[in-house]
């Protein structure tokens, strides 16, 4: 199996041993991203900042790839409590058209943030 790595400028530096994103089988599968803006490390504090600047975030490695949101099939979202699921919908929704990916919503111990999401794109032929 070859997987193949990507690093994006436009993405917060990974805080570990991970990549931004690897690619394999035809699919392209992101980290989980946090809200961080990066270049300040800063973190919004409205979830709706928060999942924009996610969004941002993902954007950026995807891009890096040569792919977009139109690509991604499946998200993995992660809230720090699933009170915030209304307003962190309503932004998440501008982001994506029918057919929507899949998605998985769970509430989870976030470290200082509200929002976390990684997902899976799959490489289009020739890409």
């Amino acid at each position: 199996m070859t997987r193949n790595a990507v690093t994006a400028a436009g993405a917060p530096a990974p805080g570990g041993p991970y990549s931004h994103g690897v690619e394999a089988h035809g699919f392209f599968y992101t980290a989980g991203f946090s809200p961080h803006h990066p270049e300040t490390g800063e973190v919004a504090e409205t979830v709706t900042a928060q999942t924009q600047q996610v969004m941002a975030n993902l954007e950026a490695v995807l891009s890096a790839r040569g792919l977009t949101f139109d690509d991604v099939v499946k998200t993995t979202v992660h809230l720090s409590s699933l009170e915030h699921f209304a307003e962190f919908n309503e932004a998440y929704q501008a982001y994506f058209t029918p057919p929507y990916p899949v998605r998985t919503t769970v509430g989870s111990e976030l470290m200082g943030f509200d929002v976390e999401i990684d997902l899976v794109a799959a490489i289009p032929e020739g890409k």
